[in-house]
């Protein structure tokens, strides 16, 4: 104890002896381990946006569907969910539960037509959580919705020359082969800024799609958007318990339901990672090298201590604690510095909307501009023990290089 405590009173003594150079590398430690956790914890909030967004607008944080549906949607696995919507909704991580109908059809007007991809679905629930259709003033979803009425894509009104309230004819193929018409009114626009579903999205009553493609009180997937994404883990074991009596249903993670926002966000996530790694790979060349000098001017002060008799564990050690002290306290600077910026952009956000549009598109998935970070005190807690195990590697070449000159030959340095 009292050896490790004068090896760090000989720390403080030597890192102050170069105040300049001891500053610009504590400077360098700090900031980029506040750099590295302020990123993460704000790419974090940003892509846990994008997946809320994303599971809102289509199958959800977990999908049931047929076994193979999700291969290729074919429209002939359909399934009737009977008491399956109630028991889901009754779980306390789920907070809404929609049964929608996917159908390929040809929208018709008097000016044109073109094919379109037709969602049936409860509009009501749809309009409190999708945010395809925040946009749709509120007063549309009161009253009762009629069976006829329909939101459609903005792109596709005018693209066929149509408005709020006219009426447009919709085509679908039945399951029995029959192709089905029938005539809805325009009853809101939908708005979302993708130009995929702007141009070509019908949403329908959930009966009325059913009625139309031949399979009525049956769905293509029930869709449970949960309160918290991190609860899939925990959620999807026990939905797919309660389907083991139904061995033609499966359960799915949004991760397989919508592959090109996982994919975009793990290329993402992947690329910051390596960029964090190499900066802190950077800093670590820079404490070395300050050690390295630190130890280089001090050759003939070590080589006093060795003749008096210290052992080269007693000076490796002296080393360490410098490295040890040095990372310690950069450790907890950068650590406060990382906690403010987050907590600044996790309650302020960070606006990029008068740089770009209002709306940005990532993987299919249209979100805000309007970005937040989301704490990880875990990550940040792991980063930081990460940096000062980096601070003690880079101490270990200027230590051996120290206890690898005889006491004699550091004696003789000037």
């Amino acid at each position: 104890m009292g050896n490790n405590m004068f090896s760090f009173k000989l720390a403080v003594r030597n890192l102050c002896r170069n105040r300049m150079r001891t500053i610009i590398t504590f400077l360098g430690i700090s900031l980029s381990l506040a750099l590295v956790q302020t990123y993460h914890n704000f790419t974090t909030g940003v892509y846990s946006y994008m997946v809320e967004c994303g599971v809102r607008s289509g199958a959800g944080h977990i999908a049931l569907s047929r076994s193979g549906y999700m291969d290729g949607h074919d429209p002939f696995l359909t399934f009737a969910p009977g008491s399956l919507p109630g028991e889901m909704a009754a779980l306390p991580e789920v907070q809404t539960v929609l049964a929608r109908v996917h159908l390929t059809g040809l929208a018709q007007s008097g000016w044109g037509s073109r094919r379109v991809q037709v969602v049936g679905t409860d509009i009501l629930q749809e309009s409190r959580s999708n945010p395809f259709l925040r946009k749709i003033p509120k007063d549309i979803f009161s009253g009762i919705w009629n069976p006829q009425d329909a939101l459609v894509g903005v792109g596709l009104l005018k693209e066929l020359k149509l408005g709020s309230g006219r009426p447009l004819i919709l085509t679908v193929q039945s399951r029995s082969g029959d192709l089905v018409s029938e005539r809805f009114r325009v009853r809101g626009i939908i708005e979302s800024g993708i130009r995929d579903v702007d141009d070509g999205l019908i949403m329908l009553a959930g009966n009325r799609a059913a009625q139309m493609a031949g399979v009525p009180g049956e769905v293509h997937e029930m869709s449970l958007v949960l309160t918290d994404a991190d609860a899939e883990s925990e959620v999807l074991p026990i939905v797919d318990g309660m389907l083991a009596s139904r061995p033609r249903l499966q359960a799915w993670g949004w991760e397989t339901t919508m592959p090109n926002l996982y994919s975009a966000i793990q290329w993402d996530y992947t690329g910051g990672i390596v960029l964090s790694v190499i900066l802190l790979l950077i800093v670590t060349f820079g404490v070395a090298n300050t050690l390295l000098m630190s130890v280089m001017e001090r050759f003939r002060e070590f080589g006093m201590i060795r003749a008096v008799g210290a052992s080269g564990s007693i000076v490796r050690r002296m080393i360490l604690a410098e490295a040890l002290l040095l990372g310690s306290i950069a450790m907890l600077a950068g650590s406060l510095v990382a906690s403010a910026a987050t907590w600044y952009l996790s309650v302020h956000g960070f606006d990029l909307r008068p740089f770009i549009p209002e709306n940005l598109e990532f993987g299919g998935v249209l979100f805000s501009a309007l970005l937040y970070a989301k704490w990880d005190m875990i990550w940040m807690a792991k980063s930081a023990l990460f940096m000062i195990f980096l601070c003690l590697c880079a101490s270990v070449y200027p230590a051996l290089k120290v206890t690898q000159v005889s006491p004699v030959t550091a004696l003789r340095c000037h």
